[in-house]
This record gives C-alpha cells, structure tokens and sequence, in this order.
C-alpha cells in the first residue's frame, strides 16, 4: 500500500477528486494549507498598502491505495491538477506499513 499526498491549486480539487474516483480510490482527506515553494509568494495591493503575501492557500489531499494502482493514480493526479504555470503543487508517495479501521479492526488492504 502506498500513500499519496498532492499539493494542488484550490480550484482543481474537484478535477482531483473525480479522477481518483473514477479509478476507485474508496475514500480521500483533504486539508486547506498554506505554503510556498518557488513561486516565493507575491505582493498584493490593499487600500492603497502594498503588502507581500508569503505563504499562498493550497489544498493537500491524501490518499491510501494499492501498489498496483499508484502509477495510474498520479497519472490522473498530474492530468487533473496541471495547469503549466508555476505553483501546479507537487505530489508524495510513501509506503505505508499498516492500515486498521477501527470500527471493525479489520487491516491492512482490506481495511482501505
């Protein structure tokens, strides 16, 4: 099992969340963050202020899914979130060791 984490632009996680499902990703989380990377931020103009805005909004969806599938679920994660300007987001991929659901204790595959 492997663990993806992508960090998107805010207006293209519903384009996200339709690719994964259709590639039967059975559940995701999603948290609204702020962070920079290349893009260093930008300045903005407020009431006549100019004022520097370090850290831009994102959204980091997780998600938990077989080995198999990873290379098709970033696949569709790319294609889905691409824009080709800077700050398109970066995704992770980690292993992950163990899975429980603690309503039933089922584990590990089918506990996703």
């Amino acid at each position: 099992m492997k663990k993806i984490e992508a960090i998107i632009k805010p207006f293209k996680l519903d384009e996200v969340r339709e690719a994964l499902s259709e590639l039967g990703a059975s559940g995701l989380t999603v948290t609204e963050v702020k962070g920079f990377g290349r893009q260093k931020g930008h300045t903005e103009l407020y009431r006549g202020a100019e004022y520097v805005v370090d850290f831009l909004p994102k959204i980091k969806i997780e998600v938990v899914i077989p080995s198999a599938l990873v290379e098709t679920a970033v696949e569709a994660i790319v294609k889905a979130a691409h824009t080709g300007k800077i700050g398109d987001g970066k995704i992770f991929v980690t292993a992950v060791e163990q899975v429980i659901r603690i309503r039933t204790g089922e584990t590990d595959e089918s506990a996703i």
